[in-house]
């Protein structure tokens, strides 16, 4: 009794949530994501922060910098030989993480997210963090936050339509969480993984975002990650050389995704432990020489910020850590690369702010503001994301000086790196280069958003192939647009139940009717699950000789529910506008 009230709840709250207007629904279940998402979020902090604290000197997690060269080459390899032995005894599917992992489930598998992933992606960035791998903590993060959104709509069995915005809530509550901002964490979710803004994925996401926020800065504090002074441009002459400098990130960025795309298609037919190995042999050099590339780099960012790297450092710091994380990532380590482009953004930025120094004539603004306005060039450049970029920049740093010169450098960067170099977002090239596409056309966006539960026609009545006159009859008094016919129990063909009536009106003898030989319309079916969104309904149509679906529910292993029936019209008139 209890399981039926449970499973017709569940009915409820999928049918509920299922059409465009689910706005409260979907808030509600954000909290929870947003709960789960900053929960995960913060055990995977300790777990980084605390294996880092008794590894490195002092105690300080980010200083990789005061390890001994030996160590610094030890620490990369042996990481990347560990993490490759683990990646070699898992499935290949399991292996893939991180954001692209995200998008591709978003487009190709309906937002369903497997947690044997998440988990890999929990145990295998944590292990690149921490063996000082030049990787940020941000794509796992988003990978952790998108499975716990998925996750509670797979428990709750909700549409695929609304699985995808709890997706979003996951994505949106992990950014948030990880780096305390929850706006930037809203933007992200919207402008470079979902590549959409609709209304009814904004009320959600952005409580999720306040939540998961809310649960992190009660353990870790309110104040920004970077602490840099208020700064500003010395005076608006210095605009030609923020788009010179927008310029040269753009340049940079486009170099990061080129050599991404080159080292991820580099040595596939190797095994993934040596291709592992070799990432981590190749950060370890790097890192004896500039030991600046060795983790998540915010120290880095933060001495630039204050102004206290010289510019022959800054610059080998930007070029090293390019390489450093490109070769990583591009052979196979689990990690995020914003936050590396952070480092090499105020590393490029930092430097061009001291030449600008020494060259420009009056008063010029500090180097460290240029370092936070190339921060803000190179990851809106490489993500092809202003908007997200411009939001987390003044998050991080809490300086709103930051927004004229950031907005002017980003879309220069933005253009040179698009439109000069051809590279849209690292994301969608990193995609392109494993053969897959992110489909985000507005047609299939607006089909995305809806459930099939939401349209589908549920004034059905289901008949045998053969049927008496009196069951016919009592079947048309329920007044349903369709009837259902059915063979060996087993949905046939689908015709309308106005054609059956008029039948009976026309012939008033005969006790037994042949559903398969009246007069009537007839349309070939195909099963659709409940949970599928309209972009699922069309694909199947086009891909079958169906002329209409019938939406079923599996509430029982072998027992299935019809709930109603969906045509190629219904799924047109619910985008077409009269």
């Amino acid at each position: 009794m209890l399981k039926d009230r449970w499973n017709q709840w569940l009915d409820n709250l999928g049918l509920r949530v299922s059409s465009l207007d689910a706005l409260p629904q979907l808030s509600m279940l954000a909290i929870p994501v947003g709960l789960l998402s900053g929960g995960v979020i913060i055990l995977f902090r300790i777990l980084v922060e605390s294996s880092q604290g008794l590894l490195l000197n002092g105690g300080d997690i980010e200083s990789y910098e005061t390890l001994a060269p030996l160590l610094r080459l030890l620490l990369p390899l042996s990481g990347g030989l560990l993490i490759g032995l683990i990646w070699q005894y898992l499935k290949d599917s399991t292996r893939e993480v991180g954001i692209i992992h995200v998008m591709e489930r978003l487009d190709y598998h309906q937002g369903r997210l497997p947690l044997r992933n998440a988990l890999a992606q929990f145990v295998g960035a944590g292990l690149s963090i921490i063996s000082g791998h030049s990787v940020g903590r941000e794509g796992p993060s988003v990978h952790l936050g998108a499975t716990s959104g998925s996750q509670l709509g797979r428990w709750l069995r909700l549409p695929n339509n609304s699985k995808r915005t709890l997706v979003a809530c996951g994505i949106a509550a992990a950014i948030a969480a990880s780096f305390n901002t929850p706006l930037a964490g809203v933007i992200f979710a919207m402008e470079v993984v979902l590549m959409e803004y609709s209304l009814v994925s904004f009320g959600p996401v952005i409580m999720a975002a306040v939540t998961a926020t809310t649960l992190t800065r009660a353990v870790y504090g309110s104040m920004p990650a970077f602490t840099v002074p208020n700064m500003q441009l010395g005076s608006l002459l210095e605009l030609p050389y923020v788009i010179l400098m927008g310029v040269v990130l753009g340049t940079l960025a486009a170099l990061f995704i080129f050599l991404l795309q080159r080292f991820t298609g580099l040595l596939s037919r190797w095994p993934v432990w040596s291709r592992c190995t070799l990432a981590g042999l190749t950060v370890g050099l790097i890192a004896m020489i500039v030991p600046e590339v060795m983790g998540i780099g915010y120290d880095t960012v933060n001495q630039a910020l204050l102004g206290n790297l010289g510019l022959v450092l800054l610059a080998g710091i930007a070029l090293a850590k390019l390489i450093a994380t490109a070769a990583g990532l591009g052979l196979g380590l689990p990690g995020g690369l914003i936050g590396p482009t952070l480092v090499i953004g105020a590393a490029a930025g930092g430097a061009m702010g001291i030449m600008a120094d020494n060259w420009l004539p009056g008063d010029i603004a500090s180097p460290a503001f240029y370092a936070m306005i190339g921060m803000v060039t190179m990851m809106g450049a490489t993500l092809q994301a202003p908007l997200a970029a411009l939001t987390a920049m003044l998050e991080l740093t809490a300086n709103p000086n930051i927004i004229l010169p950031g907005m002017l450098a980003l879309i220069t960067g933005g253009l040179v790196c698009k439109e000069i170099f051809g590279k849209e977002s690292v994301y969608i090239e990193l995609m392109r280069t494993r053969g897959l596409d992110y489909r985000h056309n507005p047609l299939s966006q607006t089909l995305r958003r809806i459930g099939v539960a939401s349209i589908m026609e549920r004034h059905i009545e289901t008949l045998p192939l053969e049927v008496d006159r009196k069951t016919a009859i009592e079947a048309l008094s329920r007044e349903p647009i369709w009837i259902l016919v059915t063979g060996d129990n087993q949905p046939v063909e689908l015709m309308p139940a106005a054609d059956l009536a008029r039948f009976l009106q026309d012939r008033e003898s005969g006790e037994t009717i042949d559903l398969a030989t009246i007069p009537a319309e007839r349309h070939e079916i195909e099963s659709v699950d409940f949970q599928a969104t309209l972009l699922e309904a069309l694909n199947l149509l086009n891909s079958s000789d169906a002329e209409a679906l019938y939406v079923i529910r599996r509430t029982i292993p072998g027992i299935e529910r019809v709930y109603g029936v969906l045509t190629r019209k219904d799924i047109e008139n619910s985008y077409r506008v009269d």
